[in-house]
């Protein structure tokens, strides 16, 4: 048989490994930051009767411009927003790939600031946009003067800046956003997929008077929704109209907007374990601090420790105890979601005695 070197595959795309996070069967798994309260029941038989309704109909084509979902949407987020400046897809990756393919592409420019979501450099790869990954400040914050001298230096078409950050957990203040975009003429993405985990206020608020502000959410993290892949942005009605040019036809599924829809008319349901999941957060913090470990600042729902001697050994050292926990690549660091407080229990006597 041949393999993939065999292949006219694309030149840049030779000897690139997909993206991927371990999918291990272990009792407790802290390493995507999945919401590991799961569906509540109430929850779950509404998802069930909606994709009932859905089933009988699915030799129809679904509602392309899934007007029912944008409008759930717009009023779940609020700030007075209109279902034509809500956007929707399979899981905020693609709104992502979406995005670039509008507004990215052969000769355009993104630019971020790492360490951040490793998919940003592997979407703007496959859509032929050349990246820059400006190194974060050594505490990881962004400060408005150094986010406006990057891009005056880089001039990019699009800026990515992931608010609270992945996978560092670092807040990100408003000014830095208005610095940004008063830096630049093309497009500003603020990825806000762990927005709900977070006590500062949000980028989308500065929508009414930024129309080239993207901002990007999902509902994988805080609404325990990564099973059924739904990502959504809110920007402009012509970013909206830009979206609608790439996407490809009915990308969104009957059974997918169903469950959505099931999922948003409970969503303060939904979002309860919200604050649980933020004690946990804070509890693995004040646990690593006082075992003289350096855990950074989170405003998400996962906590990026530093102070490892060995990194890649207490890794597997967890996961031998049935504990998987995430190794970004940052030296000396590992990141680790926040679960129930079961889990976190665990998590924490493993660590304490391995370190011991």
């Amino acid at each position: 048989m041949s393999s993939l070197e065999d292949l006219p595959i694309r030149d840049d795309l030779r000897g690139q490994k997909p993206y991927g996070a371990p999918q291990l069967d272990v009792p407790v798994s802290l390493n995507v930051n999945e919401n590991t309260h799961g569906i509540p029941e109430q929850v779950a038989l509404t998802i069930v009767e909606k994709l009932a309704g859905a089933v009988v109909g699915l030799n129809r084509y679904p509602d392309r411009e899934f007007v029912a979902l944008r409008e759930a949407l717009a009023q779940f987020l609020g700030f007075g927003l209109h279902s034509s400046q809500i956007w929707a897809a399979n899981g905020s990756n693609e709104i992502l790939q979406q995005f670039f393919t509008a507004f990215g592409g052969p000769g355009k420019k993104a630019l971020s600031f790492g360490p951040t979501y490793s998919m940003y450099p592997n979407i703007a790869r496959i859509t032929l946009t050349d990246y820059v990954e400006v190194p974060r400040p050594e505490n990881f914050e962004l400060s408005p003067e150094f986010v406006a001298q990057e891009i005056a230096n880089n001039k990019p078409d699009i800026v990515l800046i992931c608010a609270p950050n992945n996978p560092t957990g670092t807040a990100v203040e408003l000014d830095t956003i208005r610095s940004a975009y008063s830096a630049m003429e093309g497009m500003l993405l603020v990825d806000e997929a762990y927005a709900e985990f977070s006590d500062g206020p949000s980028s989308l608020e500065l929508l009414p008077d930024m129309e080239r502000l993207v901002v990007s959410r999902t509902m994988s993290k805080a609404f325990a929704f990564a099973g059924a892949r739904v990502g959504y942005l809110a920007s402009s009605a012509a970013v909206v109209d830009a979206m609608r040019i790439v996407r490809l036809p009915y990308h969104l599924s009957a059974l997918t907007q169903a469950a959505a829809l099931a999922a948003l008319e409970h969503s303060a349901l939904m979002l309860a374990n919200v604050e649980l999941i933020k004690t946990q957060r804070d509890r693995i913090v004040g646990a690593c601090r006082d075992w003289g470990l350096t855990p950074y600042p989170s405003d998400a729902n996962f906590v990026l420790v530093g102070g490892f001697k060995n990194p890649e050994a207490l890794f597997e050292a967890l996961l031998a105890k049935g504990v998987l926990v995430r190794n970004v690549g940052i030296p000396g660091t590992l990141r680790i979601t926040a679960g129930t407080e079961a889990e976190t229990t665990k998590l924490l006597a493993e660590i304490a005695l391995l370190l011991d």
